[in-house]
C-alpha cells in the first residue's frame, strides 16, 4: 500500500489537545452537545456491548453521559492528549484510561464489542486505514458509531478569511481544515470492510457577538487550523479584525450578533458478521410483483 497523504500536523494537535485541557470546562459546549446526541443514537439499537472503547475522549464527555447505556459493563477512554485522557480519568476514576493515538489503535483485534468516537476523527490522516484498525478491533457483529466535523462546517468563517487575507496580506493559505464530505462518507465505511452502513448530519448553529469571538473559541477548543501546509507566520492582527468585518457585513442578524454552522456526520456501522441480513442475489426472488400490483394494463396502441 502507498503511503497516506499527511494533511494534518497531529504533533500541534497534541499539543493544542494538551492545552485546551486545561480550560476544557470553559469550551466544552459543542464536545458536550454531540455527546448527547451520540448516546441518544446508542439508544436506537436494542443490543448490549459490554466492552466499549471511547476514541478520542476529550475530558470524558461522551463517558460521563454514557453511563451504563447500551449495555456498557467496561468503557475504556483513549486521547492522544495526556492532558485530556487524566481529565477524563478524573472525571469516572473507575474507567481504564489510556493515551492513544487515533491512527494507531492499542487494541487486540476482536476485543472490543462497541467503538465510540464523539468529535476527533476529523484530525486523522489515514481514515480509512483508522477505520479498517476499529473494524478489526471489533468483535464479530460489533458496533461503530462516530461524530465528525463535515465539510460545510464554518464555510462562513473560512471564506472571510481568504477574503481578509488576500486584501490584507497579498495571498492566501489554508486556515479552516478540510472535513469529510457527506457523500463519501458512506462509501469509505464500506472501503473499510464494514457492513450495513449508515451517514446522516445534524447542522449546530452557535450564536456568537462577533467572529473574533468565534476564532477565540476555536482556539480554546484545540479545534483551530491543523492543516501541515498552513502558514506558519503569526496572523496579522488586521487581518483578524477584516476576517470579522466581513463576516459581519456577509452574514450579521438584525441585532448586530452572528451565527456560526457546524455540520456534524455521525457514521454507523457494523463489523461483519454471518447473522446479519444480506441481500438477495438477483434472479432468486420467489414472489412476483403482479402479486401485489396486479395486472399491468397493454401498453396502449398508437393512434392511426
Amino acid at each position: 500500500m502507498s503511503d497516506p497523504i499527511t494533511v494534518f500536523d497531529r504533533r500541534l494537535l497534541k499539543l493544542r489537545r494538551d492545552r485546551a485541557a486545561t480550560r476544557s470546562q470553559d469550551y466544552n459546549f459543542l464536545f458536550a452537545e454531540t455527546a448527547e446526541r451520540l448516546a441518544d443514537r446508542l439508544d436506537d439499537t436494542t443490543r448490549s456491548f459490554p466492552v466499549a472503547l471511547d476514541l478520542g475522549c476529550h475530558s470524558g464527555e461522551l463517558g460521563q453521559i454514557l453511563g451504563t447505556r447500551g449495555g456498557i459493563e467496561t468503557l475504556f477512554q483513549s486521547d492522544i492528549s495526556y492532558k485530556y485522557a487524566r481529565n477524563a480519568k478524573t472525571r469516572s476514576p473507575n474507567r481504564p484510561t489510556l493515551v492513544a493515538d487515533e491512527e494507531f489503535l492499542p487494541f487486540a483485534h476482536g476485543s472490543l464489542d462497541l467503538i465510540l468516537s464523539n468529535l476527533s476523527l476529523h484530525w486523522v490522516n489515514d481514515l480509512p486505514g483508522m477505520l479498517i484498525q476499529a473494524r478489526q478491533a471489533l468483535k464479530p457483529d460489533g458496533f461503530f458509531l462516530a461524530s465528525m466535523l463535515g465539510g460545510e462546517t464554518l464555510k462562513d468563517l473560512r471564506d472571510a478569511l481568504m477574503t481578509a487575507e488576500a486584501e490584507e496580506e497579498g495571498g492566501v493559505s489554508p486556515r479552516v481544515s478540510p472535513f469529510i464530505d457527506v457523500r463519501d462518507a458512506g462509501a469509505l465505511l464500506q472501503r473499510s470492510g464494514f457492513a450495513l452502513p449508515v451517514v446522516d448530519i445534524d447542522e449546530i448553529t452557535v450564536d456568537y457577538p462577533d467572529a473574533l469571538k468565534l476564532m477565540r473559541d476555536l482556539s480554546g477548543m484545540g479545534e483551530s487550523n491543523l492543516i501541515l501546509k498552513r502558514s506558519k507566520k503569526f496572523t496579522k492582527a488586521s487581518t483578524l479584525a477584516r476576517a470579522a468585518a466581513i463576516y459581519h457585513e456577509r452574514h450579521a442578524r438584525p441585532d448586530g450578533r452572528i451565527n456560526a454552522t457546524f455540520q456534524v456526520v455521525y457514521l454507523t456501522a457494523w463489523a461483519p458478521d454471518e447473522s446479519q441480513p444480506k441481500p438477495l442475489r438477483r434472479g432468486t426472488g420467489q414472489v412476483s410483483l403482479v402479486d401485489f400490483l396486479g395486472d399491468v394494463p397493454d401498453k396502449p396502441k398508437p393512434a392511426n
